[in-house]
């Protein structure tokens, strides 16, 4: 007899390794206790405030799938695991990438190139999740109308995991990285994403 996955547990469990994550980001958070602020608590408050709210931007974009769609399998369970997995070591290249913009921590290129090819793979796995967790949904997706949505949202992710792909490599082969251009790179997200989102409603005739 095959049971029914239970969703509301997976998005407990979830929930559970997003706050512990963030506990982790709150134990690593340095404060001297005489209340002075000197560079370095600044950059640490910096650093931490970018890596919180960037993963309440990721538990966002993970809660929203799961508002999009009932469906649940074990691909989709592997996927969302190895998301999670990602996550609660995702902040920690975040936090010193954000230390080197204050001049912290990285003293050499190779160690800027080495800090944003972390930095791409974290952000690529993320987003090769989502893609492939919107993706099986859609496959599986009985509605036309959810079906569309979804692939739309498979397809939007995937830019993301293309864009941060092309990062990597600027920086495995040093392109600009007394520029930062693997991280401005990621600038070129707003318009494709744009233009991606123009052309998939013009192709599918939605409003």
């Amino acid at each position: 007899m095959k049971f029914l996955h239970n969703i509301g547990r997976i998005e407990a469990f979830s929930d559970a390794v997003f706050a512990f994550a963030a506990t982790l980001m709150v134990v690593n958070f340095d404060l001297d206790t005489d209340l002075t602020l000197s560079k370095t608590d600044a950059t640490g408050f910096l650093s931490f405030a970018v890596s919180f709210f960037v993963l309440v931007a990721l538990w966002w974009a993970h809660y929203n799938f799961f508002r999009r769609t009932k469906y649940m399998d074990n691909v989709l369970i592997a996927l969302n695991a190895l998301l999670l997995f990602v996550v609660l070591y995702y902040v920690f290249p975040l936090k010193s990438l954000v230390h080197s913009w204050m001049g912290e921590g990285v003293k050499t290129k190779e160690d800027l190139s080495n800090l944003f090819v972390m930095y791409g793979i974290g952000f690529s796995l993320i987003f090769f999740c989502f893609s492939g967790m919107y993706f099986r949904a859609y496959k599986k997706s009985k509605s036309s109308e959810k079906s569309l949505n979804l692939y739309f949202y498979a397809r939007h992710f995937a830019i993301f995991v293309l864009v941060s792909l092309i990062s990597i490599v600027l920086a495995l082969f040093g392109f600009g990285i007394e520029f930062g251009l693997p991280g401005f790179f990621y600038a070129l997200l707003g318009p494709l994403c744009y233009l991606h989102s123009k052309q998939f409603y013009k192709r599918y005739e939605l409003n």
